[in-house]
């Protein structure tokens, strides 16, 4: 049964958005390149998005139980993952250029997950995305999400399969995270007497 729901209209930095139940934001060491969202840590998961700067309009959806699936609406294939509900309440994050960007609006009261049955401290997110441009651009491309969430034991994911290409891609951007970090790196020479 739906407990609570908001919806409101997000503008987006570059490379999508974090959600989840947590507040520790940082950029995560891997993109889900030919999926929508994939795991950022254990608490949120990071959605890529067909805007690329531009308006998202997004509703998210509290549910005591597995919500029947939505018809209607020309949703891409829907996607879902387990999240551990580090904190109570639901927060967004937009991910900007070098920078992670706290996105809960300050109009929208917090979104809070009942208590699980099996007092489990999971939660299931299914992911529902429509583009009317589907095209990846600047500007609004009539890009909305609907979120749903409920309390639900650790399950595998759903996801679209990907390509080789998607595979390069993850493997090149998790090559060039590494190498951020290298790059700052400075190694000392020790002195000898």
């Amino acid at each position: 049964m739906l407990v609570r729901a908001s919806s409101f209209t997000v503008e987006l930095g570059e490379n999508g958005y974090l959600i989840g139940f947590t507040d520790d934001y940082e950029y995560p060491a891997e993109m889900p390149f030919g999926w929508r969202c994939g795991p950022a840590t254990d608490a949120n998961a990071v959605v890529l998005t067909t805007t690329d700067t531009g308006p998202l309009r997004m509703t998210i959806q509290v549910h005591d139980a597995p919500p029947a699936p939505e018809t209607g609406g020309g949703w891409e294939p829907v996607e879902e993952i387990s999240l551990r509900a580090d904190l109570p309440a639901l927060h967004l994050a937009t991910l900007e250029p070098g920078d992670v960007m706290d996105a809960w609006p300050d109009e929208e009261p917090p979104l809070h997950l009942p208590p699980a049955p099996d007092g489990g401290d999971c939660v299931r997110m299914r992911l529902y995305c429509h583009a009317d441009d589907p095209e990846p651009g600047i500007g609004d491309r009539g890009e909305r999400h609907l979120v749903q969430l409920w309390p639900a034991p650790q399950t595998p994911p759903v996801h679209p399969d990907i390509t080789e290409e998607d595979r390069q891609a993850r493997a090149e951007y998790a090559a060039d995270q590494a190498l951020a970090v290298d790059a700052y790196s400075l190694t000392q020479p020790t002195q000898t007497e």
